[in-house]
């Protein structure tokens, strides 16, 4: 029996022991339909930290914020609801605007195949850490700056039994990363060594997953480039460097007077405000640089903004760890039914998901990463880095588990029996301390789920 197919038969014995009440029912028969849809991830963080911004660049449109919980998925067409009535998608200077009044939640339905596989949700500043945690399976949280707000956060989400069995199902997103060091030409370069430091920091490294950095203005900008945009920064480039270096020192001075480019004030103040000043240096720098079509382009800039890190960070530790996180997602939901009513039959179910917890394999992987995270479990610096690809930590598929970019048929197997032996032999080593073994016979678990699929 597959994980998911454990959670649902839970699902439904619990819907048995609560027929009776109808909250009980409800909330129950709301998560066991959550199995069946794809990933939801909550973009998190504190006021101003570009989550709409994120939550644009990763869908491929531009949205105007709303300041309600903004649900996003996948439909045939455009359209959104507040309070259960269809209400129109308007457009303010080329964004989408939905009016959602003082409602506190709106659906919005758009054709995007960057929604096939996730429902985006994008989060009010003041949400409880408990309600986005609740609603989502797995959340990017936004931050500027790493600072102990931050950290209490992620804690947060952290206490609850379900979730220390089932632990990790967060990325960490350096917002905002061509601001770093005044916007500098090489802010992005420092916003990545930064994100790469706080990988490693011991307070951090338990609370998530991956840590990105993601200049949000910028990719939202390539995702979304408009032909008399891409034609302006186009004449821009076009102009002699020197004429127009120090007019690109700040906004004011690139929207000011005598500019040597004929392009007027009110287009360059739209250049500025959808790409930010240092996004246009960058991006006139790159077409000087030979990438003068729009496709190659926006291919820079998806890549130098930190979206293309950012959409292989929810692919790897979000949308093929689907199973894992929907079973959570449903165990939590269950542990809060148990825990707030009591009755016969309870304690069996209360049994039935801590037996789930602890031999399911996917939550054996996750619990071994955030153990090798957080230095719980010792290993020599290159077995852990195997450990965790082989477990998962850096995508499920075989050939990420190999860690190679693609291997034929013929030579997966045998690259598969060559890791399983390595570890078996050090599963079962005598001079090996407990907690050694017990994480190399998780990852022969993990090779010998390679291995049946090869």
């Amino acid at each position: 029996m597959t994980l998911a197919e454990e959670v649902r038969l839970l699902l439904e014995q619990a819907l048995a022991v609560y027929r009776d009440s109808p909250r009980a029912a409800a909330w129950l028969r709301r998560h066991r339909s959550r199995l069946d849809e794809p990933v939801r991830v909550a973009v998190a963080g504190a006021s101003r930290a570009g989550k709409s911004t994120a939550v644009s660049a990763l869908v491929g449109e531009e949205f105007v914020p709303t300041g309600a919980w903004a649900w996003y998925r996948d439909g045939t067409r455009a359209r959104a609801v507040v309070g259960g009535h269809e209400v129109p998608i308007a457009r303010r200077d080329g964004r989408a605007f939905v009016d959602v009044g003082d409602a506190e939640r709106v659906d919005v339905e758009w054709p995007a195949r960057s929604l096939r596989d996730v429902v985006l949700v994008d989060t009010p500043a003041d949400a409880p850490v408990e309600q986005v945690y609740g609603e989502a399976d797995a959340v990017l949280y936004l931050t500027r700056h790493v600072g102990s707000a931050d950290l209490r956060y992620l804690r947060a989400a952290h206490d609850h039994p379900v979730a220390r069995a089932a632990p990790v199902n967060t990325v960490l997103v350096l917002a905002r990363a061509d601001e770093v060091g005044g916007g500098r030409i090489d802010a992005l370069s420092s916003a990545r060594l930064i994100a790469r430091r706080h990988r490693r920091e011991p307070q951090v490294k338990p609370l998530c997953q991956q840590v990105v950095a993601l200049a949000g203005l910028l990719a939202a900008a390539a995702r979304t480039l408009r032909d008399d945009e891409f034609a302006a920064l186009t004449a821009l480039a076009a102009a002699a460097r020197v004429d127009l270096e120090d007019h690109l020192l700040s906004a004011d001075r690139f929207v000011g007077e005598d500019f040597p480019v004929p392009l007027p004030a009110a287009a360059r103040r739209a250049l500025v405000d959808r790409f930010g000043i240092f996004g246009v240096r960058l991006t006139t720098t790159l077409i000087r640089q030979g990438f003068g079509t729009r496709v190659q382009l926006t291919g820079q800039l998806v890549q130098r903004s930190g979206l293309a890190e950012l959409r292989e960070a929810v692919g790897a530790h979000f949308t093929e760890r689907r199973d894992a996180l929907k079973a959570r997602s449903a165990l939590l939901g269950l542990d809060v039914v148990l825990r707030n009513e009591n009755r016969p039959g309870t304690a069996a179910l209360a049994a039935g998901v801590e037996r789930v917890l602890a031999s399911a394999h996917d939550f054996r992987e996750l619990r071994l990463l955030a153990a090798l995270q957080a230095g719980r479990v010792r290993l020599p610096e290159e077995q852990a880095a195997e450990a965790t690809r082989l477990v998962g930590g850096l995508g499920t598929s075989p050939a990420a588990r190999l860690g190679v970019e693609r291997l034929p048929g013929d030579e997966l197997r045998p690259a598969v029996l060559d890791a399983l032996g390595r570890w078996r032999e050090r599963a079962a080593d005598p001079a090996s301390d407990q907690g050694a073994r017990r994480a190399a016979a998780v990852v022969v678990r993990s090779c010998e789920g390679v291995l049946a699929v090869s």
